[in-house]
């Protein structure tokens, strides 16, 4: 191979022995740290072998191609060459360096285990950085040796291999062995060797800090946790399958190049062979020409042996690599599927619980709706069955996501005590519907009385009721404005809430008349009771049945006989009659308005009477 041919195939090998960066951060088993301490140690012995196959392609490249004078003939390495892989090398550099700012940007931005991935793959494009780095310090050292013969190239190439040598710390065996007196190595591998050896102390130290990261699903039952992990496991296949394939690369890459050698030397071989049946008929002087030529043959067979045994060494070894890394996706896709049979067994475990859940819902609607004939009940029942079906299924999935038990009761107690401080009037409001929905709570239709305000309630909702708002008392009709208020004024002592109960709707007047002076005060009052009952007559019917009704809802006789009463009281200016009858709301503009016609009728019969018995007695 030609120097350019060396380089490239060590950069190949260098290229891939950096994916252990990337073995190193899908390894969180301590399953997988097995895998990847074989991994790691075969790859050792594969950098070595590869540093002995370059350095033995050095050694022929020197032995082959003479020094040439300067300005000489192509040296190995062209300077269109070098001026293109440097090129190529600042491309990378620059990738390199956006993916970095890209990277730091997200780990500022990131937290938990996305920080963690965005951490690793921090570390990993500053390897490649630090690596890029090597390649353009390697280049401009070979730029010092374009001008010189072939010679100088060929030591120029094993300076080179040992300063790459340096930033891989598993090639430090094969330089230190190198003897001092080696030709092309010199002085130099005394401190190249020490600090290889520098570099192989860092990297065993940070191996040796490596430690296995628990499985993220011990002890935990979250299906996060299940679905992340059976992701982690697959991109964590697809990682050691991308690993396979660079191998794989590899190794047809050097088979290409141990084919060519191993036709090589059967050519060399051939040659040998008819050399020798040529010597057993030459004479003196053809004989010392075969001699010489197979002193050719065998020292190019010995250097072709040293390329073509460490090179036959790395490929079994990389051999052994790939089996190595087939068990680990084996394992690997084991733990798959384990982890996606659990992951689906506890998804139908929840879509079952949830299932049973509607079913239970479903099933108590239809029960209510069956027996339940009570508009008011049913509409509280159903109510019910809505918050309680919601409520538990946002505690079976709270809990089915949730990574552990202790995490999901801590934050639902930060998570009430949170919306307790900040939705406490809501709460209060939700708190007093089931407040007013109660034995003698309010439903559409009822005619209650807050504060200042009469009305109609249109609608009561979990967190506002409105009203059609009455004029005067609730006798004049709709106001046409509609009042809302929030459920907590059950709690609010200032305004009261009034209500007539369910299925009364009347209401007791009472009405002040000043009697005529000098008349019979007692047949006037019962002259005005017959009067407001004459009124009252085509409602009696319905108020002594909304009477009936409060004593049998509030088992009380409280409510009293709903007869007209009239009292005779005195007062600074005479005698005043009181007069007290029940309406019904419904009719209470025509009750009044009968009743003060009738009074009406009686005063004026009673001034009338009072007048002639005055005349009459003077």
């Amino acid at each position: 191979m030609s120097a350019e041919q060396v380089l490239e195939n060590l950069d190949q090998t260098i290229d891939w022995y950096r994916t252990l960066g990337t073995q190193q951060q899908a390894a969180n088993e301590p399953s997988d740290m097995l895998f990847l301490y074989d991994d790691r140690q075969t790859a050792a012995k594969i950098m070595a072998l590869a540093f002995e196959v370059a350095r033995a392609d050095a050694d022929i490249l020197a032995k082959a191609q003479p020094a040439a004078p300067d300005g000489g003939a192509d040296n190995g390495v062209s300077v269109q060459s070098m001026t293109q892989l440097k090129k190529t090398f600042d491309t990378q550099s620059a990738s390199v360096h956006a993916e970095l700012d890209a990277a730091r940007r997200l780990l500022a931005t990131s937290r938990g285990a996305a920080r963690t991935r965005a951490s690793a793959k921090l570390n990993e494009l500053q390897g490649e950085l630090d690596l890029i780095t090597t390649k353009q310090g390697i280049l401009e050292t070979m730029s010092g040796f374009v001008a010189h013969g072939k010679g100088a190239a060929a030591d120029s190439l094993k300076a080179q291999i040992d300063a790459m040598a340096v930033a891989i710390p598993a090639a430090m065996a094969g330089i230190s062995a190198t003897p001092a007196g080696t030709p092309g190595t010199g002085t130099a591998a005394t401190p190249v060797a020490s600090a290889a050896g520098a570099a192989g102390l860092a990297s065993a130290n940070l191996f040796a800090g490596v430690t296995a990261t628990p499985s993220a699903t011990v002890g935990r039952f979250g299906l996060w946790d299940l679905a992340a992990n059976a992701l982690r496991l697959s991109e964590k296949a697809a990682t050691i399958t991308a690993v396979d394939a660079r191998t794989a690369q590899l190794q047809d890459a050097l088979s290409q190049i141990r084919e060519r050698l191993v036709d090589r030397l059967k050519g060399l071989s051939a040659r040998g062979d008819a050399l020798a049946a040529q010597a057993a008929s030459a004479d003196s002087s053809t004989l010392n020409g075969v001699h010489d030529e197979l002193d050719g043959l065998a020292e190019q067979f010995k250097q072709i042996s040293a390329v073509l045994l460490p090179l036959g060494r790395e490929l079994t070894f990389l051999g052994q690599y790939r089996r190595n890394l087939n068990n680990w996706r084996t394992a690997i896709d084991t733990q798959y599927r384990e982890a996606r049979t659990t992951l689906l067994v506890r998804l139908g475990v929840v879509v079952a619980i949830l299932a049973v859940l509607f079913v239970a819902a479903e099933l108590w609607r239809r029960a209510v709706l069956r027996y339940i004939t009570d508009s008011r009940r049913r509409y509280q029942l159903l109510l019910l069955r809505r918050i309680a079906l919601w409520s538990l299924v946002v505690v079976v999935i709270g809990v089915a996501f949730a990574s552990e038990l202790g995490s999901i009761v801590t934050f639902a107690g930060l998570i009430t005590a949170g919306i307790a401080v900040a939705m406490q009037s809501v709460l209060v409001s939700i708190v007093g519907y089931f407040f007013l929905i109660g034995k003698y709570g309010i439903r559409v239709g009822d005619r209650v009385q807050i504060g200042d305000v009469t009305g109609e309630v249109i609608d009561l909702g979990l967190v506002r009721m409105y009203l059609m708002e009455l004029g005067g008392k609730g006798s004049a009709g709709p106001t046409g404005r509609v009042v809302a208020f929030a459920n907590s004024v059950v709690f609010q002592v200032s305004s009261g809430l009034f209500k007539q109960i369910p299925g009364v709707n009347f209401s007791w007047r009472d009405v002040v008349l000043p009697l005529p002076a000098g008349g019979n005060h007692t047949a006037l009052k019962e002259r005005l009771l017959a009067a407001v009952s004459e009124a009252l007559e085509d409602y009696h019917d319905e108020i002594l049945r909304q009477s009936r009704e409060i004593k049998r809802t509030t088992m009380s006789d409280s409510a009293g006989d709903p007869q007209p009463q009239v009292q005779l009281q005195y007062s600074a200016t005479g005698v005043d009659a009181h007069v007290r009858y029940p309406v019904t709301l419904r009719h209470a503009a025509d009750i009044d308005e009968r009743v003060s016609e009738a009074l009406a009728r009686v005063i004026a019969t009673g001034s009338t009477a009072a007048t002639g018995s005055t005349a009459a007695t003077g």
